[in-house]
């Protein structure tokens, strides 16, 4: 490791923001810059931002994010590999999947700062774009294990993000829809589902301390408003945009899940 990486990594385990800060404003201004100023790991794969965010130091997670560290990066434990292998034949990984892909599914900072209950980093990171539905090799999302650990700030936190989520996604897809030039759709139609796509713009924007509930029941309100256009028989709607509504509904049940589970595991 070099002495830029060390120097990085013992101002996180040690809580020194400034320190951090001097030590990357030298890296950004220096001719020759490291190709990986984050790459220092402990003994069990966590990087400096996954234990700045293990370690509750939402500062410093700002300050690492900001310079570059990738908010989604995951541990890098050998047991995933070897866990997997004992739970399913050698033959079927080659089959169905990339071997690496269950070399990655370590633990993101998101998972970390979850279980240890920092609630502040968890909001943060979700400021910042982490990834709401990582999982680890144990099929372990952040508020899964947020529950698991019993911290319900950071569960409640995390249940609202993913509700919040589900609608913006909703809503993006409503909006592809209408702008789609194979959409069926009538002139009318379009108006209409662009003022449902502007109204709960609106509320997400305006809203003031939401709750998971409140994002579930604004989701549900706006695809029972458009039901009638949506899922119009499949005789009046075109191929690609049959599809879409399709592809959408199985995205949000179930069977997503069950069918990641079938063409992995099997």
């Amino acid at each position: 490791m070099s002495s830029f990486q060390r120097a990085v990594f013992e101002s996180v385990l040690s809580g020194d923001l400034e320190a951090l800060q001097r030590c990357l404003e030298r890296e950004a201004a220096a001719e020759s810059r490291e190709l990986d100023p984050f790459g220092m790991k402990d003994k069990e794969g966590r990087n400096a931002l996954l234990n700045a965010c293990m370690l509750g130091r939402t500062a410093i997670a700002r300050e690492l994010v900001r310079h570059g560290a990738r908010v989604n990066e995951r541990t890098a434990r050998g047991e995933q590999a070897t866990w997997l292998l004992r739970r399913t034949s050698f033959c079927s990984i080659l089959l169905n999947c990339h071997f690496y892909v269950f070399l990655s599914l370590g633990y993101t900072a998101l998972h970390l700062a979850a279980c240890w209950g920092h609630l502040g980093i968890v909001g943060t990171l979700v400021e910042l774009g982490a990834d709401l539905q990582a999982k680890t090799f144990r099929g372990q999302r952040p508020v899964d294990l947020a529950q698991t650990y019993s911290r319900t700030q950071c569960a409640n936190c995390l249940l609202t993000a993913e509700a919040k989520q589900d609608l913006m996604t909703y809503v993006g897809f409503v909006q592809d829809l209408v702008s789609d030039p194979e959409s069926s759709l009538t002139g009318e139609e379009k108006e209409f589902c662009e003022c449902a796509c502007s109204a709960k713009t609106d509320w997400i924007q305006s809203v003031r301390n939401p709750k998971a509930a409140d994002f579930t029941a604004q989701r549900r309100d706006m695809e029972d408003t458009l039901r009638p256009i949506l899922h119009k028989p499949s005789a009046q709607l075109k191929p690609a945009q049959q599809a879409a509504v399709s592809r959408f509904d199985f995205f949000f049940t179930d069977a997503r899940e069950n069918w990641v589970k079938k063409r992995l595991l099997l």
